[in-house]
């Protein structure tokens, strides 16, 4: 599933070829918008909303989309060859006189009032990459199940939105933690320490074609995706282990030496905490790294 920098792009990508601009074509591909004709409106704006898109038209209507796993947006100019997937995947086509949005694959797509867009995304919390971030609130959500497993509070994008199975892993490893310690167990300088790091993170990246936390040109990542392979401060083999959110197991990674707390299939005392520190954990880069 995407990240919410990642979903912040398209966003833009699709703002700056739409908005303000009248739409010459409209094709909804789902059965129940198929009589839908938004021809002739203009475009307001396309924001994005933690993972989800919202692209507002002229008359008070909302495009409320989400890419979820598989689902993408492209933009094409008058003539270029569409090349996001076969047209049986195809969703939704919003044209202009000089783009075209096609979006392929999309899981999630309605046309909602704008004034009803509480009832696609209301239920997020705090929004990283968002005017309505809130950093005490996100920790107060993070908080309110203090057994979760770190991993989980924070892919639930009811306590904050925008994070995904990525920044899960490298938000453990620089804090120092695995994903199944029970975030309650955090020791209170780190907890608190959570939401202005990974808001620093999807900040630095949201500008960047190739994600990065590492700051390093050899390596952009320090755990996910690198199992068996060396860590970068330890040299211990990065391991990986499936970690259910509700509803899915997603491949997580972390260093057994470096980040301190249960094991996948441990069962820690509620009390339990990592031990602290000798050295500082890694510092993510800032949006002016190469």
């Amino acid at each position: 599933m995407p990240e919410g920098d990642t979903v912040w792009q398209t966003a833009r990508r699709l703002h700056t070829a739409l908005a303000g601009r009248v739409l010459t074509r409209s094709d909804l591909r789902v059965p129940k918008y198929a009589t839908a004709d938004l021809t002739g409106r203009t475009v307001l704006d396309v924001t994005p909303r933690g993972k989800h898109l919202l692209t507002r038209i002229e008359g008070g209507l909302t495009l409320h989309t989400h890419l979820r796993m598989d689902g993408s947006w492209k933009v094409y100019a008058p003539g270029e060859r569409w090349s996001g997937g076969p047209g049986h995947q195809i969703r939704v086509i919003l044209g202009t006189a000089e783009h075209t949005a096609v979006g392929y694959r999309l899981p999630v797509l309605e046309l909602l009032r704008s004034t009803d867009e509480h009832r696609a995304v209301g239920h997020l919390g705090p929004d990283l990459l968002g005017p309505d971030w809130n950093p005490d609130k996100a920790l107060e959500n993070l908080l309110r199940d203090p057994a979760r497993p770190l991993g989980e509070a924070l892919l639930d994008q009811r306590n904050l939105a925008g994070i995904g199975n990525i920044y899960k892993c490298e938000l453990c490893f620089l804090l120092g933690a695995t994903p199944w310690l029970p975030i309650g167990d955090l020791p209170a300088e780190r907890a608190a320490q959570l939401p202005a790091l990974a808001k620093k993170l999807l900040e630095a990246n949201r500008d960047r074609p190739a994600r990065s936390t590492t700051g390093r040109r050899d390596q952009n990542l320090y755990v996910y995706g690198r199992a068996p392979r060396p860590c970068l401060r330890c040299r211990t083999s990065i391991r990986t282990a499936n970690q259910g959110d509700g509803s899915r197991e997603r491949p997580t990674y972390w260093c057994p030496t470096c980040q301190s707390g249960p094991a996948p299939g441990a069962k820690p005392s509620p009390s339990r905490r990592p031990p602290s520190r000798t050295t500082p954990p890694p510092t993510p880069p800032s949006r002016t790294t190469n």
